[in-house]
């Protein structure tokens, strides 16, 4: 059984910068996509980004585009996500997930999701 623990979160203003990490155990890490999802009060989970397996492909959601960057390390069972530029509209619970099922990486596709990290960006 797989886990995922995500870490790094925290309160920083406008304009700062933050990166996440989530570490897995429990399953062999390198053959499974990874994503990053959020989700805000009062609003329902969304897609942030993805990772391939072997990092050959990432995935955004226009929102984080050209702000945020996935990656990963195999050999820590790591994925991590650097986040630049933070808006308060980044506000939110950031989980990560193991993609399990074909498909596109922006749907839900997706297992064994972490406890999640607060962010909180402040004007």
């Amino acid at each position: 059984q797989v886990q995922l623990a995500e870490s790094g979160g925290g309160l920083v203003q406008a304009g700062d910068s933050l990166r996440l990490s989530c570490a897995a155990s429990g399953r062999t890490f390198s053959s499974y996509g990874m994503g990053w999802f959020r989700q805000a009060p009062g609003k329902e989970r969304e897609f942030v980004a993805a990772i391939s397996p072997s990092s050959n492909n990432k995935y955004y959601s226009d929102f984080v585009k050209g702000r945020f960057t996935i990656s990963r390390d195999n050999a820590k069972n790591t994925v991590y996500l650097q986040m630049n530029g933070l808006k308060p509209e980044d506000t939110a619970v950031y989980y990560c997930a193991v993609k399990t099922s074909s498909g596109s990486y922006y749907g839900p596709n997706y297992d064994t999701w972490g406890q999640g990290t607060q962010v909180t960006v402040s004007s």
